[in-house]
């Protein structure tokens, strides 16, 4: 077993859920989770935000919005749409997971929500075409206006842990309030919610990073991942509020945060153009966390070796 920061496209090829989470456990809080969208136009049309990702230094790569009825990323061509997570690992030698929504039809709401197709939802047909194309992790969250609650979460992670097996492992949580109004800021999640969500199934938990949501600081977050290590989760801080929009220092700065508070991976969302972080900020935030070294060896690594 090899830490992420040392392994290949080749290890990442024959490594599966329980092995991958050792090397990020392994990794001592130096992981670079991307959040892309592939359903948008890429930000350069030669190739897909999934590769200028890989390219700017992300280990593991997200795909949101993604329908496992309808599967669409942007730039990749074809001749069955379910080869579509195989094609990305190919071209990126990045393991590949996608966000499954555990919507709450009686959620209490502060805004409309949208409705979403059942192949972006946390179903349990969702789940069984999600493992039928080759995922190597499912990350159950919510988008904004979607009105998912941690009550069906962690409904949806035992499901999830049935369905998906041990070759595809599980995170679990919320970045934002997701239009729900009892659980926003600083409420997002408590001892209770995480001690749920672990002994669901749950592998990582995640939570939303200092500064990013009202309320929530270095010291709260270090207090929920305390409560989620003891129970034998790893955690991921998130930046989910289009901050991977902003400067460059402001990234630093929340990097730092997260790795003071012991998170294990490090997430950038979506949105700092439509799509993608802002490339320069994934490799910033790469920076700061592990340094050049690291950063340059994952950006520049062949997917040949």
């Amino acid at each position: 077993m090899k830490r992420i920061l040392n392994c290949t496209a080749s290890d990442f090829k024959s490594m599966k859920g329980k092995e991958l989470l050792k090397s990020i456990k392994a990794s001592e809080g130096r992981v670079m989770l991307s959040e892309i969208i592939g359903t948008v136009q890429p930000h350069y049309p030669e190739i897909t935000n999934a590769e200028l990702a890989a390219g700017f230094g992300a280990d593991l790569l997200l795909l949101n919005v993604f329908d496992v009825f309808n599967p669409v990323v942007s730039g990749i061509e074809v001749e069955n749409n379910n080869q579509i997570i195989s094609e990305i690992k190919h071209l990126t030698g990045r393991p590949v997971g996608i966000n499954l929504e555990p919507v709450d039809p009686d959620a209490d709401l502060v805004e409309s929500v949208r409705e979403l197709p059942q192949g972006r939802t946390a179903s349990e047909k969702s789940l069984h075409q999600a493992k039928k194309l080759g995922i190597d992790f499912v990350c159950l969250t919510g988008n904004p206006k979607t009105g998912v609650t941690n009550t069906q979460i962690e409904k949806a992670i035992h499901k999830a842990k049935e369905i998906l097996g041990e070759d595809v492992f599980i995170i679990a949580g919320k970045m934002h309030g997701a239009g729900v109004s009892n659980e926003g800021g600083a409420e997002i999640a408590d001892e209770q919610s995480i001690a749920g969500f672990v002994d669901a199934g749950a592998d990582i938990i995640l939570f939303p990073s200092p500064g990013t949501v009202p309320g929530v600081t270095l010291e709260t977050a270090q207090k929920w991942i305390q409560i989620a290590h003891k129970k034998g989760a790893l955690t991921m801080l998130t930046i989910g509020t289009s901050q991977e929009g902003a400067d460059k220092e402001t990234i630093r700065q929340i990097a730092l945060m997260n790795k003071s508070a012991g998170s294990d991976i490090h997430h950038i969302g979506d949105a700092g153009y439509y799509g993608i972080a802002i490339p320069e900020n994934i490799m910033s935030y790469s920076i700061a966390i592990r340094g050049r070294r690291h950063t340059y060896i994952r950006m520049c690594r062949s997917i040949n070796r």
